[in-house]
């Protein structure tokens, strides 16, 4: 029994088989040479990787951030050879579809982790410009403390409060950010108090003088008081002195130490901080001071007129007879 389509199939085949076989045998140099090209480039790509991440370690404080443009330096080297090894087969057409296909998925995975991309490229972008680095003193978001990790994602916060914080990279790319570290030195601003019978010259040099002698003051010729502002019992003014900051002795033991010395030198030179005082003053436009009240003719008259009144009541009230006095004699 005869199968003709069976034998016809073997025979296609066998035909494709052969014609693989000797396009095979044909393009057998231009393989070698494309497995040599790619063997070479991943070579290369592991020997620049190598030399790339010492160099970026130096570079950057963050080792992932160095260990990641590491990464992907080597794998635009082995696609570069993987590219170029099968143009040289003679398969541009598969080179073509796979760009095309990267570029689609890269541009879907984009979409559908828009905000961990976000943190990642933000990440990136700060490791590089280093508006900050491990250990620094930051301020963003209300975040106030010491940096303790940069990660690609987000940056690990230590406030003093002692919490941890975890901050996403985004908000310190997009938003203000004060860095406490980089100038090595911070001003102290301090509110004080005196009486309005006190001269504020006179205070302003006491306190200079009082804060001068600190060791932890610097930048002395910068240190200087000023008036601020009248308040309801006293004249306000504002002591402006510089540190450095992070540093010993820490930021509250300073301020701490400041508001002591300024209330002993004060007290040393009899200049008054006052409390909050209520006085009635009856000078007003038509009106006229309360000790002239008090000691006014018609005040003392009433007074009198009142002190009579009351006597008087007191002096019937006792000439009255009681429930068990006698009755008088007719």
């Amino acid at each position: 029994m005869e199968f003709p389509q069976i034998d016809k199939a073997y025979g296609l085949i066998n035909e494709k088989l052969q014609t693989w076989l000797e396009g095979g045998i044909k393009h057998l140099p231009n393989i070698v040479v494309a497995l040599f090209i790619a063997i070479a480039f991943g070579l290369i790509a592991k020997v620049a990787g190598n030399i790339l991440r010492k160099g970026l370690r130096r570079a950057f404080e963050s080792r992932q951030i160095a260990d990641l443009l590491t990464s992907i330096a080597k794998a635009f080297i082995v696609c570069a050879g993987i590219f170029i090894s099968l143009d040289f087969i003679g398969l541009q057409g598969t080179v073509t579809s796979l760009l095309a296909g990267a570029g689609i998925v890269g541009l879907a995975i984009g979409f559908a982790f828009q905000d961990i991309t976000e943190n990642f490229i933000a990440g990136v972008a700060m490791g590089i410009r280093k508006p900050f680095e491990i250990g620094d003193v930051i301020q963003a978001n209300d975040v106030f403390g010491n940096v303790e990790e940069i990660n690609l994602r987000n940056t690990c916060v230590l406030t003093f409060y002692g919490q941890r914080v975890i901050i996403p990279n985004k908000i310190l790319f997009r938003n203000i950010l004060t860095n406490y570290t980089v100038l090595r030195h911070r001003r102290i601003e301090i509110p004080v108090g005196i009486s309005y019978a006190d001269d504020p010259q006179k205070a302003r040099q006491v306190i200079v003088d009082a804060m001068n002698e600190k060791d932890y003051v610097i930048n002395k010729d910068e240190t200087n008081v000023y008036a601020e502002s009248f308040g309801d019992s006293s004249v306000n003014l504002l002591l402006w002195f510089w540190i450095r900051y992070p540093g010993e002795p820490n930021y509250m033991e300073v301020r701490h130490d400041a508001i002591v010395t300024i209330q002993r030198a004060l007290n040393e030179a009899d200049i008054l901080i006052p409390f909050p005082i209520r006085t009635l003053d009856f000078d007003a436009r038509g009106g006229e001071k309360l000790n002239a009240m008090l000691s006014s003719s018609n005040f003392s008259d009433k007074s009198r007129e009142r002190e009579s009144g009351e006597s008087q009541v007191k002096k019937d009230s006792a000439d009255q007879p009681g429930p068990g006095d006698a009755a008088p004699e007719s």
